[in-house]
C-alpha cells in the first residue's frame, strides 16, 4: 500500500482480551480488497455515459490529484462501502487516496516513482448537518457535516507526514510515520540499532535528533468556526470549534465565509491539558476537514439554489400589481404604524446594485438607514424583525461593541504566538445586514472605525505586522436615542442629534422619530396594542408573506436582478437633486448656519440605490420614472425631514418660536412671586388669556422646571416658585 501524507495509519493495536469466538467474529477487512472497490468507484462510475471521476483525473494539472467525491454517488454505487467511510474515515480514507494513487499509476497520468505528485480525496456531502453545540462523543470519529462561520484563520504552517531520526551516537536513521490532524509524535527513548559485533554500543538516552531535509511536510492551517446567529439560542453564547485543514484546502477560507464542512470529528492533547495531573484522558475536540461547500459565492452573497417551482413561485409574485403594499405590510406586521420607515427598511433588504466602473472603482448597492427617535417607538423590535427576516443578519448593541468587535481584531495564537485575524460583526455578515442598536451609546472612537466600512466597505487593517483588506459588504440599520433622551423641539437638528456629518453622510436615510400626543391616533395605538395581548394565541399578527417566504425572494431577488437607471429616470432625478440642493442652501441662508445632515453627492447616490431597490423588488431591469419619484419621496419624508427639523412651528420660524417662550418664561416670573403656590390648570388659563399658544407655555414649563425655578408636585398638580 502506498504511503499517504497526512492521514492515520490504518494500523490497530491491540490486545488478546477477548475469548476466542468473539475474535473470530471480528471484521476484518482486507485493506487489498477495500483499495479495490474504490479503484473500481473510479474506473466504472457513470451517469448519463459519462464517467466524471475519470474526466476530473484527466483534467488534473501540476500533478496534484485532488479528486472531489460526492458522497451520494458512492451510495448509489456501493452503499456498503460509503456506509463504512462514513463509520471508519480515517481507516477509508488513506485507502481511498492509495487507489487513487494507483489509478493514475496506471494510467500513466503520472510515474510510479513520482516523489513530487500529491493524492487527495475530499468529499461531498448531502447527508444532515449537525450544528456545533449538538456534537458529542457519539460522533468522535465519525464523519460528519458542521456548517457554520469562520471567524479566524491563521497563517499556513508546515506538519510533517514522516520523521527521518537518526542516532546521534551511532548514526542509525529510522522514519516515524506522524497522524493527521494536531496529533503529534514521541521520538524514542533508546536506540534500537543492533549492536556490531567487537564494537560497544554506547548510546545514550534519548539518542535521537530530528533530520529536518529529509522529513516529509505538507500544509496545514487552522481554521475557528462559530455557529451562526440565527443558530444560536436566546441567551446563550456562540459555540466555536477549531478545524485543521491541509493540502489543497488551505487558502480557501476567509473570515465571514459561510460554510458546510464536512471532516472526521476527532481529539488533540490540549496543551493546557499536558501537564496537568490526571487530565491525560481529557482532550480537545476539533474536526479534521475533507471537505468544503459554500453557503455564499465570491460576492458574499447568498449561493442558495432554488427549485423550478420555486422560481415559478417568485416570478408570480414579482407581477402582482399590489407587491410592494403587501411587502411593506409584512415588515413587522406587530409593530403599528410606520408606513414609510417600514417602506424604506423594505428597500435595505433588497439593496441596489453593485458597480465596478472601468478605472476599478467600486460603488455599493447596499443602503444604510438610522433611526432616530423618542423611546417606546418600536426602533429595537424593527431591528429585531430584520434580523430575523435578513437572509444574512448580525444583530449587536452599541453600548457592548467595540471597534475591533464590529470590524476585526488581530489575535495572537497560543500555539504558535503568531497573530492572525479575527472578524468582527460587519465581517461576520458580508452579503447581509449588520443591526446595531443603542448607536449613540457608543464611544465615538469606535463609530469612527465603521466610516470605511459603511462606504467603501472594506476594512483596512495594519497591526502587529498584518497589513490586509477584509470585505464588508453589509448594509447598517441602526438606532439611536436623542441627546436628551426625547426629541427637543426647541432646538437644532444639530443639538438633538450627536453625531458627526461624517457618520450622517453615510446614511442614505435618517428617520427622527417623534412620539407625539395625537388623541385619534393614541387610541388606534392602544387597540392595536391591547389585541395584540389580549389574543395572543388566536391573533394573527402575520403579514402578507411569511418570514420564509420573505427571506427566500429576498435572496432570489438579489441575485438574479441587477437594475439600471433609464434616460428619462436619469434626467428627473438631477432635475429633483439641484432643487433638493436649492432648498438646502435657502434654508442655511435662513438659519445663517450649515445644516448638521448634509446633502451631498453621497445623497444623489442614495436616491439611485432606493430607485433600484424598488425596481429589483419586482424583479425589473430597468429603473422607470416612477421609480424614481417613489425614492425621492422616500427621501424627502426621510433625511430631507430631518434637516427641516425644528425650523418652524406652523407659520412660526424658530426664532420666533424661541421669543415666544422666552415671553411666557417672564410673565410666569412676574406673575409668581417667590414661595407663592398655584395650581398648573389657573396658571395655563392666565397665559392663554394673554394670548400665548399652548406650544409656547409647555416649552416655558418644562424649561423652568428643569431649571429650578419652579417645582411640580405631580399629585396635587402645584406649581411652586422656589428662589433659582
Amino acid at each position: 500500500m502506498a504511503n499517504v501524507g497526512g492521514w492515520d495509519a490504518s494500523q490497530v493495536y491491540y490486545a488478546n482480551a477477548l475469548p476466542p469466538q468473539e475474535q473470530e467474529n471480528q471484521e476484518n477487512d482486507e485493506p487489498v480488497k477495500i483499495q479495490q472497490e474504490f479503484l473500481n468507484f473510479i474506473r466504472n462510475f457513470r451517469i448519463n455515459n459519462e464517467f466524471p471521476y475519470r474526466e476530473q483525473l484527466n483534467s488534473c494539472a501540476d500533478k496534484n490529484f485532488c479528486l472531489k467525491v460526492n458522497l451520494t454517488d458512492l451510495i448509489n454505487f456501493n452503499g456498503v462501502l460509503a456506509n463504512n467511510l462514513r463509520e471508519k474515515p480515517a481507516v477509508y480514507l488513506p485507502l481511498f487516496e492509495s487507489a487513487l494513487q494507483i489509478y493514475t499509476q496506471q494510467q500513466k497520468l503520472v510515474e510510479e516513482n513520482d516523489t513530487f505528485a500529491e493524492f487527495q480525496v475530499t468529499l461531498i456531502s448531502n447527508a444532515r448537518s449537525i450544528s456545533i453545540r449538538d456534537l458529542d462523543s457519539t460522533y468522535m470519529s465519525k464523519l460528519v457535516n458542521v456548517p457554520g462561520i469562520v471567524i479566524s484563520s491563521s497563517t499556513l504552517s508546515a506538519k510533517a507526514t514522516h520523521i527521518h531520526i537518526m542516532c546521534r551516537s551511532c548514526r542509525n536513521t529510522k522514519i516515524l510515520k506522524v497522524n493527521g490532524g494536531f496529533t503529534g509524535v514521541t521520538l524514542p527513548r533508546r536506540c534500537d540499532s543492533k549492536a556490531v559485533p567487537g564494537v560497544a554500543k554506547e548510546c545514550p538516552m534519548d539518542p535521537y535528533i530530528i533530520v529536518n531535509d529529509k522529513c516529509k511536510f505538507i500544509d496545514q492551517q487552522a481554521i475557528k468556526l462559530q455557529e451562526t446567529p440565527e443558530m444560536v439560542p436566546v441567551g446563550e453564547l456562540p459555540r466555536h470549534l477549531l478545524l485543521s485543514v491541509d493540502r489543497n484546502n488551505v487558502n480557501k477560507l476567509v473570515p465571514g465565509s459561510r460554510i458546510i464542512v464536512t471532516g472526521i470529528y476527532s481529539s488533540y492533547q490540549n496543551r493546557s491539558n499536558r501537564k496537568s495531573s490526571g487530565a491525560v484522558a481529557i482532550r480537545s475536540p476539533y474536526l479534521r476537514v475533507v471537505g468544503i461547500s459554500y453557503q455564499q459565492n465570491n460576492n458574499g452573497r447568498d449561493q442558495r439554489t432554488f427549485s423550478d417551482i420555486e422560481e415559478a413561485q417568485f416570478l408570480k409574485i414579482s407581477h402582482e400589481p399590489d407587491l410592494k403594499d403587501k411587502f411593506i405590510k409584512s415588515i413587522a406586521p406587530s409593530i403599528f404604524g410606520h408606513d414609510a420607515i417600514k417602506k424604506a427598511i423594505s428597500c435595505l433588504l433588497f439593496g441596489g446594485s453593485k458597480k465596478i466602473l472601468p478605472d476599478g472603482m467600486k460603488l455599493r448597492g447596499d443602503i444604510n438607514i438610522l433611526l432616530l427617535g423618542d423611546p417606546g417607538t418600536a426602533k429595537s423590535q424593527l431591528l429585531k424583525f430584520v434580523s430575523q427576516v435578513a437572509p444574512v443578519a448580525v444583530y449587536t448593541s452599541g453600548k457592548g461593541s467595540s471597534a475591533a468587535g464590529l470590524t476585526a481584531s488581530v489575535i495572537r495564537d497560543p500555539g504558535s504566538r503568531e497573530f492572525y485575524l479575527e472578524g468582527g460583526a460587519m465581517v461576520l455578515a458580508d452579503g447581509g445586514v449588520v443591526c446595531i442598536d443603542e448607536f449613540d451609546k457608543m464611544r465615538e472612537e469606535d463609530r469612527v472605525a465603521i466610516h470605511e466600512a459603511m462606504e467603501q466597505q472594506t476594512i483596512s487593517i495594519a497591526k502587529a505586522g498584518i497589513t490586509t483588506i477584509l470585505n464588508s459588504r453589509t448594509s447598517v440599520l441602526a438606532a439611536a436615542n436623542p441627546v436628551f433622551g426625547r426629541y427637543d423641539e426647541m432646538k437644532m437638528p444639530g443639538e438633538n442629534i450627536d453625531f458627526q456629518t461624517t457618520i450622517l453622510s453615510r446614511f442614505d436615510m435618517i428617520f427622527i422619530i417623534r412620539d407625539e400626543h395625537n388623541e385619534e391616533r393614541d387610541k388606534d395605538i392602544a387597540r392595536h396594542v391591547l389585541n395584540v395581548h389580549m389574543n395572543v394565541p388566536n391573533q394573527d399578527v402575520s403579514g402578507e408573506f411569511s418570514i420564509p417566504m420573505m427571506r427566500d425572494y429576498i435572496s432570489y431577488c438579489k441575485s438574479k436582478c441587477a437594475p439600471h437607471l433609464s434616460e428619462e429616470a436619469a434626467a428627473r432625478l438631477r432635475d429633483n437633486f439641484v432643487s433638493l440642493r436649492s432648498e438646502v442652501k435657502k434654508l442655511e441662508e435662513q438659519t445663517s448656519q450649515r445644516t448638521s445632515i448634509p446633502i451631498t453627492i453621497r445623497q444623489l447616490e442614495a436616491i439611485i440605490r432606493i430607485s433600484e431597490s424598488f425596481a429589483k423588488m419586482r424583479l425589473s431591469t430597468v429603473v422607470t420614472e416612477s421609480d424614481v419619484q417613489e425614492a425621492l419621496e422616500l427621501f424627502k419624508n426621510s433625511t430631507m425631514d430631518a434637516v427641516t427639523q425644528g425650523q418652524g412651528e406652523g407659520n412660526l420660524t424658530r426664532s420666533e418660536v424661541i421669543q415666544n417662550v422666552q415671553r411666557v418664561e417672564q410673565q410666569i416670573r412676574e406673575r409668581l412671586p417667590l414661595g407663592s403656590r398655584i395650581s398648573e390648570r389657573s396658571l395655563k388659563n392666565d397665559l392663554y388669556r394673554r394670548g400665548f399658544d399652548d406650544t409656547a407655555i409647555g416649552h416655558a414649563l418644562f424649561i423652568l422646571i428643569q431649571k429650578g425655578t419652579l417645582q411640580y408636585q405631580r399629585r396635587n398638580m402645584i406649581l411652586i416658585r422656589s428662589g433659582v
